[in-house]
C-alpha cells in the first residue's frame, strides 16, 4: 500500500502541476488584461486558485515521497492536496485524475500498516 500511495501521489502531483500552471496563468492573464476577464470570466476566488495551484501539487508530491517512510503523514498530505484541488477548481475533466489519485493515495497511505505486518500505525 505504501508503494501505491507513493506512485499515486507523484502522479497526482505532476498532473496537479499542469492544472496549477493553467489555473495560476489564467488568473494572472485575467488580472492584467480586463478584456480576457470580461470575455471568459474569472474564478470566484482567484487568490485561492493561486495558492492552491502552488501548494496542492507540492503537497501531493511531498506526501507521495514520504508515503514509504511515514505513511500516515504522507496520507494526510495527499488528502489535503485532493481537498485543496477540489476546493479551488472543483471536480471536472481536468481535475478528476489528480483529485482521484491524491485521494486514493491518501486513503492507502493512512490504511497502510508497517511492511509485512498486519497491524496499522495507529
Amino acid at each position: 500500500m505504501r508503494n501505491a500511495a507513493l506512485t499515486l501521489g507523484i502522479i497526482a502531483g505532476v498532473f496537479g502541476m499542469l492544472v496549477g500552471f493553467f489555473g495560476y496563468g489564467y488568473t494572472e492573464l485575467a488580472r492584467t488584461h480586463a478584456e480576457v476577464e470580461n470575455l471568459f470570466g474569472m474564478f470566484d476566488r482567484p487568490d485561492l486558485v493561486r495558492v492552491v495551484s502552488i501548494l496542492s501539487p507540492l503537497l501531493a508530491i511531498a506526501g507521495g515521497a514520504m508515503a514509504r517512510a511515514r505513511a500516515l503523514w504522507g496520507g494526510v498530505l495527499l488528502l489535503l492536496s485532493a481537498a485543496g484541488m477540489y476546493a479551488a477548481f472543483g471536480f471536472n475533466v481536468f481535475t478528476m485524475f489528480p483529485i482521484a489519485f491524491a485521494g486514493l493515495g491518501g486513503i492507502l497511505g493512512i490504511a497502510a500498516g508497517k511492511p509485512d505486518e498486519p497491524k496499522a500505525h495507529f
